[in-house]
């Protein structure tokens, strides 16, 4: 007898409070710019911590893109406070610096002189370096300061359990139900870059004189009229070795085979650079990825590693922990980047990927109709009558779109239900206004601010920025959240303090163990 998604949403309905136990986190990234909107070339303040062992304040791949990381949380409230907090604190300890509240970057230097991510001398902050300086190689160091919002998110094992009774061991059930949630969101994940994609132009500066088919929307203004997200399009990168890889999602032991060939398969070009030069590290390896999260993609299943595990090797063991949403811009509307209508959305959007029928993809577990989809609303998707394929068919975005939020509603009606109000009901029904008005969409909003100020892109997200900066700095940290954050701080000083002090092997010999720590995930 067939489980339909009718089927698994009564037995939702039937226990609601399940979807209280829901746990999200946030990781916001955000240059560090200066009074004038250029990139900061100085180093990670130290007020903030160390950006190695700082649990709440990283950096990404440059020294200058600030990472601020949440906790995970029940609710999106104390979620979005948190996050909040965190620039907070991060505004108490920058001097003459803003965070650059949108996803294309602030005025870069030449390549050169863009700094990377550093992170002390240890093995394990060494080995995050040369990571980042096998990215300058590869893809060059502008792309390492394009910045986003990752929305992680987990649902508890007793509602995997209602969606899928028939499989027995909880950690396969559970692993199966997240990869069932990646193929739906590769299906329907163009959805979310038409209604929160806020990245439709960028600094000519950025292209730095490559090809582009991009407008001048000003002499400093690159933009495509109908774009949605340039952020999550190719931009004129091109990398053969990462577009050669058709990741399957059609189970998790075929994944992570795939994964695992492409960290341990030499690429030509890669081989040319070598791993070092002038007698230093300037790759991890000459494979077609150094490391798993080389791996560029919109999701990702997770799990928490221990120091020194790989994640192909967690997952092959423990199974899906949770999924990390990789697609969203900044909101340069929002001090913090995110607005909460924006996360109750994800969480019912989600939910909806988890509970409905998602049949295997053909093409070897490749879809690439769907990737063409997404493509396309990221370069026009407010453009009129475009059409995207779905299973085959011609259909308009907002017909389909308006079909898709009238299926994604009744699993935000349960977590009203839940967790009480309508707030997500709301959220769901605010969308419908960008599917039948494009210009109401941060995208065509973007666009038309800028036109109506008459500033170039540059100009214009300083101001913003500056807006956010005053805003956030106007508002105290209460004295015990501002000294919880000041110790953590200091504590992982200590810490990488402690990790230099201890290293009891030479680099050569840690980046050779790293490597060995890879196995092979067995067989599908």
């Amino acid at each position: 007898m067939t489980d339909t998604a009718a089927d698994r949403l009564a037995r939702l309905q039937a226990h609601p409070a399940l979807l209280a136990q829901t746990l999200r986190g946030i990781e916001k990234e955000g240059l560090r710019v200066d009074a004038q909107g250029a990139l900061a070339l100085t180093g990670h303040p130290a007020g903030l911590g160390s950006a190695l062992t700082n649990e709440h304040v990283t950096t990404d791949y440059s020294e200058a893109l600030l990472e601020l990381i949440t906790g995970t949380h029940d609710r999106v409230e104390p979620l979005l406070a948190e996050l909040e907090h965190i620039h907070r604190f991060v505004y108490s300890v920058l001097d003459g610096e803003y965070i650059w509240n949108q996803s294309m970057p602030a005025a870069l230097p030449p390549e050169r002189d863009i700094p990377i991510a550093w992170y002390g001398t240890s093995n394990t902050g060494m080995l995050k370096h040369v990571y980042r300086r096998g990215l300058a190689e590869r893809y060059g160091k502008a792309m390492q300061c394009i910045a986003g919002v990752h929305y992680n998110f987990s649902l508890p094992d007793a509602l995997w359990q209602l969606l899928d009774p028939a499989t027995a061991a909880e950690q396969d059930r559970r692993s199966r139900g997240y990869i069932g949630l990646i193929r739906n969101f590769t299906r329907y994940s163009w959805l979310l870059m038409y209604l929160f994609g806020a990245a439709p132009a960028l600094s000519r500066s950025f292209m730095g004189g490559r090809e582009h088919l991009l407008q001048a929307l000003d002499a400093d203004t690159l933009y495509l009229p109908y774009a949605t997200s340039l952020r999550m399009s190719d931009l004129g990168y091109q990398n053969k070795a990462q577009s050669q890889l058709k990741l399957c999602y059609n189970d998790l032991a075929t994944f992570l085979a795939r994964l695992y060939g492409a960290v341990t398969q030499p690429w030509p070009d890669y081989q040319a650079i070598g791993t070092h030069r002038d007698g230093e590290w300037i790759q991890l390896n000459t494979n077609v990825l150094q490391i798993e999260n080389e791996y560029y993609s919109s999701i990702r299943p997770k799990r928490t590693t221990g120091r020194g595990e790989r994640p192909v090797t967690a997952l092959a063991e423990r199974g899906v922990q949770y999924v990390e949403v990789r697609c969203l811009d900044i909101d340069p509307q929002q001090p913090a980047g995110i607005a909460p209508e924006t996360a109750r959305f994800m969480d019912a959007f989600l939910l909806f990927c988890a509970a409905s029928d998602s049949p295997y993809f053909p093409e070897n577990g490749f879809c690439q109709r769907s990737v063409d989809n997404f493509s396309v609303v990221v370069k026009e998707g407010r453009k009129p009558g475009l059409l995207l394929d779905r299973d085959g068919a011609a259909i308009g975005v907002a017909p389909w779109g308006h079909q898709l939020l009238d299926q994604i509603e009744p699993y935000a009606a349960l977590y009203d239900q839940a967790l009480g109000g309508d707030a997500y009901a709301r959220a769901v029904q605010a969308q419908r206004e960008k599917l039948d008005h494009p210009d109401a969409t941060p995208s065509a909003r973007l666009l038309a601010d800028l036109r109506d100020h008459g500033e170039s892109f540059h100009a214009y997200s300083l101001r913003r920025s500056r807006e956010h900066a005053a805003a956030l700095r106007a508002q105290a940290l209460p004295p015990e959240v501002a000294q919880a954050y000041a110790d953590a701080a200091r504590q992982s000083r200590a810490e990488q303090a402690r990790l230099e002090q201890n290293d009891d092997v030479d680099f050569d010999t840690y980046v050779a163990r790293y490597h060995a720590a890879l196995k092979a995930p067995r067989p599908a």
